[in-house]
């Protein structure tokens, strides 16, 4: 089944390709300056905003879209979703052992990730279907 990708919707990923594409390149290449200042290991901030790029490449094509599969934004939400999990579960870990001002980063980074979870959650509830021609 497909949605409308309403203007609500079509905001929302929109911001968030945008907040994640510029967390991408300030950790991608600002790794070896925020590495030391947030105890983070600067080939995991780099690889983590590496991976970030094919997701606001997509995110931005389906912000373009007139409809979306809805199967595709709940994977979207999935993907947010394990990225603020995987946030959290990295702190409590032990693997890494990031000080104040690094816990601070990525508390707020997956905090905004479940925010821009969310609204895409209510900007499914808001679509409207469309029923594909047989």
């Amino acid at each position: 089944m497909s949605i409308t990708v309403t203007p609500f919707l079509r905001n929302v990923l929109h911001a968030d390709a945008l907040i994640s594409g510029a967390a991408g390149l300030l950790m991608m290449l600002g790794a070896p300056l925020l590495s030391p200042l947030l105890e983070l290991p600067a080939q995991l901030l780099f690889w983590a905003g590496l991976v970030l790029v094919p997701f606001v490449a997509t995110l931005v094509v389906i912000a373009r879209r007139a409809t979306v599969s809805k199967l595709v934004m709940i994977d979207i939400i999935a993907i947010n979703v394990l990225w603020v999990v995987a946030s959290f579960g990295l702190l409590v870990s032990g693997v890494v052992a990031p000080n104040a001002l690094g816990i601070a980063f990525v508390v707020a980074q997956a905090l905004a990730v479940a925010v821009f979870a969310e609204l895409q959650f209510i900007g499914i509830r808001r679509a409207t279907s469309v029923v594909a021609a047989a």
